[in-house]
């Protein structure tokens, strides 16, 4: 009997490849973005006498400040030159702005920066446009599963490469910051040329849940759904749910760009400490990965009990972390090296214990998020969707900016005020969600 060739599945699988590989170089650069600036700064002062006037925290602020604005006019780029091209020339831009880091400028990063956040916005419109006619009814959990699996892998292999490139040093040097970028350039580069890969949706191909072929949906479409988003924006529920997504802003903010920066300035760590940042962030993709597969790929089995309990259980996760950090770490390590105890001594199998369950938290939420959203507004999901990045985004673009300023102390109840109030939002809606089910859940916000 021949087999069969699933060109949908192909595709599904070369976009979690391709992915996997651009953002295992982004994720690994904005995690030791301010560290790099940080030693570049006094390497530059050293020579000349003159600090680098550039920030990691500002360009990731800008980031995902252009990213939340730029959210309204994806969809529009998307349909005029298609999902696929749209990843691609996102894709170069990523390798452009990682690559701008062999030789870091003042005005190469924040324009770079600049047009990363626009590039975000457009890769992230495509990928999920190109996932969604990739799919039907009966595969969507399960591309969504594939693809979440392996984007999530980002997580691992750039931070354990970064663990034993810097292992045994207390300064990065010119070369070594070199080396790093030339390897992370590559692996963007690589993932770039996989969406070269991906093909085209064949004409017969029509039990698609979303079909961007169309000449009507090319021009209609991105004008419907910002108008939508608008009106969404303003129902009770996406009130409500938008201060969930601000709190995963937050927290996202904390674990891939605050959390690797303190540990790297734990100065009783001396040599190891520039090392242990890769081991964190692989500790957060270990996380990601293991609350990814249980609650997303098996969330027909999780969420019998509905998504309260793994809302509550990453609540709770993410309180014990932010407990345990703040008794881990010196307060001035998201700005500054810190040579100074905090309430205990350092313990790097502490900080590694944290970095598990922030990563495992974020899972929690995120993956109950994008089913809530999804139940409730089945055919609004586009411009919902686009809501919750663009509130993420905006919180996260917040929390960048701050976090050049704050000590941990007080990033840390930021994150505990925020998710408190996310979580108890996320309840309510869920309750509201529970009691219109008799309903119809598409009704909501129509009224």
């Amino acid at each position: 009997m021949a087999v069969v060739f699933d060109v949908h599945l192909f595709n599904v699988v070369v976009l979690g490849l391709a992915f996997m590989f651009l953002f295992t170089a982004f994720q690994t650069s904005s995690m030791i973005e301010q560290t790099i600036i940080n030693s570049f700064d006094n390497e530059t002062y050293h020579k000349t006498g003159h600090h680098f006037k550039g920030s990691g925290y500002y360009s990731l602020s800008i980031i995902y400040a252009i990213f939340a604005a730029a959210n309204w006019i994806a969809p529009s780029v998307v349909a005029l030159i298609g999902p696929r091209l749209s990843m691609f020339s996102g894709g170069i831009v990523y390798t452009l702005f990682i690559l701008s880091f062999i030789k870091p400028m003042v005005w190469s990063l924040y324009t770079g920066s600049v047009l990363l956040g626009v590039a975000a916005a457009i890769i992230w419109t495509g990928q999920g446009n190109y996932l969604t006619i990739n799919s039907n009814s009966d595969t969507m959990a399960r591309n969504s599963g594939i693809f979440w699996a392996l984007l999530q892998c980002s997580l691992l292999f750039g931070n354990l490469f970064i663990y034993f490139e810097w292992q045994g040093t207390d300064t990065i040097e010119d070369s070594m910051r070199r080396t790093v970028y030339i390897v992370l350039t590559v692996i963007a580069a690589i993932g770039v040329a996989l969406l070269l890969l991906l093909r085209d949706k064949r004409p017969e191909d029509t039990n698609n849940l979303l079909s961007v072929n169309s000449s009507v949906n090319r021009v209609e479409k991105p004008w419907n759904a910002l108008v939508r988003s608008f009106q969404l924006f303003c129902t009770k529920e996406l009130l409500l749910l938008s201060v969930c997504f601000f709190y995963t802003g937050l927290e996202l903010t904390f674990f891939s760009g605050v959390y690797g920066t303190s540990i790297g300035n734990v100065g009783i760590w001396g040599e190891k400490a520039k090392g242990y940042i890769g081991l964190v962030g692989t500790l957060i993709g270990c996380g990601e990965i293991i609350g990814g597969a249980t609650f997303g790929i098996l969330g027909d089995k999780t969420n019998k009990y509905g998504r309260d309990p793994i809302v509550l259980l990453g609540y709770v996760v993410h309180i014990i972390s932010f407990y345990l950090i703040l008794l881990n770490l010196p307060s001035e390590t998201p700005i500054q090296k810190a040579e100074g105890n905090s309430y205990i001594q350092p313990s790097i199998g502490v900080a590694l214990l944290c970095a598990f369950l922030l990563g495992f938290g974020d899972s929690c939420f995120n993956t109950q998020i994008y089913s809530i959203v999804g139940y409730m507004f089945p055919e609004d999901s586009a411009p919902a969707f686009a809501l919750f990045k663009f509130t993420q985004s905006l919180a996260a673009a917040a929390g960048f900016f701050y976090s050049n300023h704050l000590v941990l102390h007080w990033q840390l109840l930021i994150l505990v005020i925020f998710g408190t109030m996310g979580t108890l939002c996320f309840f309510k809606v869920e309750r509201i969600a529970s009691d219109a089910s008799d309903n119809g859940y598409s009704k909501i916000g129509k009224e």
